[in-house]
């Protein structure tokens, strides 16, 4: 496994590489890496030749300077997991190789970045745009590879792809989940334990809303429930939960047969933010 720092050899290596006409899949992270990143990884490994994990904790999409500081950083770690999991390139620049002056790029996606994770973390996508082109730019891949616990990052993304006319795939792949159905997240080795296992609780809401909008049961009184449900849980508490196409990300007030309707939801433990989703169908 090659490891990178600096933009211009890797650019000559996957240059190199690219000549002999092998495919390559891009896989970018903020380090801190679980099982889920790795799925990620053997997703690209399925698909390409060469497989490309970067590791770069972007200053740029945190709308809080705390969260920036506090976020896990692991990187022995991490260059293991990917070596282990036949990563075959790891790119982990510092902020002055991705920055080497202050950003002037602003990016604006309409409705996409104005709801849910974009009303509570203004210039949040702006910002994972920014580091996510640069990333682009940089290995050209002919894939890209994506969580869908962050499916409102991946539907920004692909408007980004399809916008300035990125010639390469964009793929999400699903959520892998702890036994007791926690998302599995570089944040979740913020909490301790009482905040862990009080944590389960957004699963479980989701779980519990999609069988009650399947059956029937009002949009209302399903979130007025899951408010109820996690918000009574120690160091719980609920930013938003929401039913919204899946696409357009459009907020729903009812099921729309029209659309694929997707549950998100966010919510505070104690100081460390988790989000998930759960598609209706």
């Amino acid at each position: 496994m090659e490891i990178f720092k600096q933009i211009a050899p890797l650019r000559a290596h996957l240059d190199r590489l690219r000549k002999s006409g092998v495919s390559i899949g891009l896989v970018p992270t903020m380090g801190a890496l679980h099982q889920g990143h790795i799925s990620l990884v053997e997703a690209s490994k399925s698909q390409n030749a060469i497989t490309v994990a970067t590791i770069y904790i972007n200053p740029t999409q945190f709308n809080n300077p705390n969260d920036h500081q506090k976020y896990p950083k692991t990187p022995e770690k991490d260059i293991l997991m990917l070596q282990n999991a036949g990563c075959d390139v790891v790119f982990s620049p510092d902020d002055l190789e991705m920055y080497s002056e202050k950003p002037g790029v602003i990016f604006d996606f309409g409705n996409l970045d104005k709801v849910m994770e974009g009303k509570f973390r203004p210039g949040h996508f702006s910002g994972v745009a920014l580091v996510v082109s640069k990333l682009f730019n940089i290995v050209q891949p002919d894939r890209a590879y994506f969580g869908q616990k962050d499916w409102q990052q991946f539907a920004v993304i692909s408007l980004l792809v399809r916008e300035l006319k990125f010639n390469f795939e964009v793929h999400s792949v699903p959520i892998l989940r702890e036994p007791d159905g926690l998302a599995m997240s570089s944040r979740n080795l913020r909490l301790n334990a009482s905040q862990r296992s009080s944590a389960t609780v957004l699963y479980q809401c989701l779980e519990m809303a999609r069988k009650a909008i399947k059956s029937g049961t009002p949009l209302e009184t399903v979130k007025k429930a899951v408010s109820e449900k996690v918000n009574q849980k120690p160091e719980m508490k609920l930013e938003y939960f929401e039913l919204a196409d899946s696409k357009k990300l459009t907020i729903l007030n009812d099921v729309d047969n029209s659309v694929s309707p997707i549950l998100c939801i966010a919510a505070y433990a104690g100081e460390t933010r988790l989000i998930d989703n759960m598609f209706l169908d």
